[in-house]
């Protein structure tokens, strides 16, 4: 009886210990994959970011989001090269109507039918978690604003075979992302430029030296002074124009930051707001 009752404790405790275990490899690889593709943090309601992490670059079309308000978080899974979505994410693709059971609660998004949209190859979201399963990793994602509306999906990577569960989420994620790349924006500075006739300063005193052989001729008065030339017009930014405009006027910023489609130009009194080369903001 003594014997059963310690080898009972002895499996409970290795069972205990190997969930232990298992935690700490799915923390491990969920830590790994955030330092590769950093994560955004929103705020608590989802309508903006706080922090911005990596912006993703899509490599695979079908990739289906919902507006961040919506109670409905579509599942796409990611199998066989393809990105498909679960049962509610197909249905929604027939636009049921409000009081249909399972149709999204939320308001129509302007210029489409559904406060839903679908991602292409090339387009771009924000990582927000990382969550490695048993079966797979759950890959949580967030958009910029279109139309006024952010959006939010999780992308499902099951996994299968031998192959170490974190060597396989890196490599499905890798295959339906890249990370974009930074630009380096950093103020490279530049060398000051030599005083002008500083080498004839220093042949001065030799050339004083010299004695001079014929008298100086008379001096010839300077030509008269130019007339006044008006004041040149204040420098000023407006809605539209574009970013080698603004450069002329104000020149090189002193920090460039780019969030998502936006850049933004910060000048000692001036932060102004670009989308696609021309400006949206000045504040």
């Amino acid at each position: 009886m003594q014997t059963l009752k310690a080898v009972s404790f002895l499996s409970v405790l290795l069972v205990g210990t190997c969930l232990a275990a298992s935690a700490q490899d799915k923390g491990a690889i969920e830590q790994k994959l955030a330092s590769k593709y950093s994560l955004t943090k929103t705020t608590a309601d989802k309508s903006d970011i706080v922090t911005a992490g990596a912006v993703l670059v899509l490599k695979k079309d079908n990739l289906m989001m919902v507006d961040v308000t919506s109670s409905n978080l579509f599942q796409n899974t990611y199998k066989d090269g393809k990105i498909t979505q679960n049962a509610l994410g197909k249905l929604s693709r027939f636009h049921l109507p409000s009081g249909f059971p399972g149709a999204p609660s939320v308001p129509q998004a302007p210029g489409t039918t559904a406060a839903q949209r679908t991602w292409v190859t090339g387009e771009k979201v924000w990582v927000t978690k990382f969550e490695v399963k048993d079966a797979g990793v759950n890959v949580e994602l967030y958009s910029d604003a279109i139309n006024d509306i952010r959006y939010r999906a999780v992308v499902n990577f099951p996994f299968k075979g031998s192959e170490p569960i974190g060597d396989q989420a890196a490599r499905l994620i890798a295959e339906v992302f890249d990370v974009q790349a930074s630009d380096d924006s950093g103020d490279k500075g530049g060398q000051q430029p030599a005083a002008a006739g500083g080498g004839q300063a220093q042949n001065a005193p030799a050339a004083a030296s010299q004695p001079q052989a014929d008298a100086a001729p008379a001096p010839i008065p300077p030509p008269p002074p130019p007339a006044d030339e008006p004041p040149p017009a204040p420098k000023t930014i407006s809605l539209g124009q574009t970013k080698d405009l603004v450069v002329a006027n104000f020149g090189q910023p002193g920090k460039i930051a780019k969030i998502g489609t936006k850049e933004i130009y910060y000048y000692p009194d001036l932060k102004v707001t670009f989308v696609n080369g021309k400006v949206t903001d000045v504040q």
